[in-house]
């Protein structure tokens, strides 16, 4: 049997890393894996298969270490001699196939030079996930140098592909584009097991789930909301999610007196019976890959609002949907129009993309 390892920081609650427990679950009978994560303790490491193996190079949550070993931990993913004797420890020689299955920290430590074979993710646009400024551009050399060294590039859409080759159009890995797989029976089950009793029901309701960065847009959401609720078009927007944010988000909600109609949930270990009891889901980032959350969405068969991003091939033939331009116009014309329409008509098709898990195997290889 292939041995394979899946790299990534950890199993947080997060669309990529539900991604990767699915794959890996689904493919537990085929293939012997193994996911190495830098930091232990996430959430979603009780969901995986006990058929597949766990490593943590770091067994603390990123969160619970102090900020000089966090700087520790990045340093010793930066310097290539630390990070060489990293990977010589935890990979080099025990795998047939190492998957990078993230940006980042662990694409750096995978494209360490061996002759297994390289397969890395890419689950965002490259051009902006690293931000701007000397760090940034520091990382995006160091991606460079680590991108030459995977055979395999796997992109989770097409616009992710077309803006890495903008950033590195000399790469000449071999590249696809794989949509994100998701087992859309778990959904549906869990969708089952919780109340979501903090929603209310008396007013139209959105719920966008994502984590609480800049690149979700949350504080640009607030100003819209707080315009249509001051034209009288009631509403609520539910976030169910957490992140570095979150104070100054609440107290910009207190401060425009929007504490009954705009609500932080905070993070759920099961989203599911929020997104089912809302009339709507809304994904309003700046940019996006592949999301999970709107395949979540999509099996849930909601009526779903995004902002023009990458995330548009999610809604390829999804009737119940509405993509609009990537600002506080558009959104703001986007929620006025579901308003406006009650609930979004559309035809309801059974979800299915087990598909994806051949293309998954074929590059893995048997």
């Amino acid at each position: 049997m292939k041995k394979i390892v899946f790299g990534i920081t950890g199993l947080t609650l997060g669309g990529a890393e539900r991604v990767l427990v699915d794959i890996v679950n689904a493919l537990s009978n085929t293939y012997d894996i193994t996911i190495l994560t830098l930091y232990g303790g996430g959430a979603f490491e009780k969901e995986v298969s006990k058929k597949v193996h766990i490593k943590n190079i770091y067994s603390q949550a990123r969160e619970k270490m102090s900020k000089v070993q966090k700087i520790k931990v990045s340093l010793s993913l930066l310097c290539p001699f630390t990070r060489k004797k990293i990977y010589k420890k935890w990979i080099q020689g025990q795998f047939d196939v190492e998957v990078a299955f993230l940006e980042g920290p662990m694409t750096w430590l995978f494209s360490c030079v061996s002759n297994a074979h390289k397969i890395v993710w890419v689950h965002n646009d490259i051009g902006v996930v690293f931000g701007d400024g000397t760090k940034s551009k520091l990382k995006k050399q160091i991606n460079e140098k680590a991108y030459r060294q995977y055979q395999d590039i796997v992109f989770v859409s097409q616009d992710n592909l077309e803006k890495f080759n903008q950033v590195y159009p000399d790469n000449t890995s071999k590249k696809h584009v794989i949509y994100n797989y998701i087992n859309a029976d778990t959904v549906l089950k869990k969708a089952q097991q919780g109340t979501a009793r903090e929603m209310k029901t008396d007013l139209p309701s959105f719920v966008q789930v994502s984590r609480l960065t800049d690149q979700k847009a949350v504080s640009r959401l607030i100003d819209i909301h707080k315009k249509l609720i001051d034209e009288n078009k009631l509403h609520r927007i539910y976030i169910v999610g957490d992140g570095p944010l979150r104070e100054s988000l609440e107290t910009k909600i207190k401060e425009l007196h929007l504490e009954d109609t705009f609500i932080l949930l905070g993070a759920r270990n099961n989203p599911y019976p929020y997104i089912k009891k809302a009339d709507y889901f809304l994904l309003a980032s700046y940019y996006e890959g592949y999301p999970m959350v709107l395949l979540e969405a999509k099996v849930l068969q909601k009526p779903i609002l995004i902002t023009d991003t990458a995330a548009r091939e999610v809604l390829i033939n999804y009737d119940q949907s509405l993509i609009v331009t990537n600002d506080k116009a558009g959104i703001y014309e986007g929620i006025k129009e579901f308003l406006i329409m009650s609930k979004k008509r559309g035809r309801k098709n059974k979800f299915s993309n087990v598909e994806i898990l051949d293309e998954i195997r074929e590059l893995l290889g048997e």
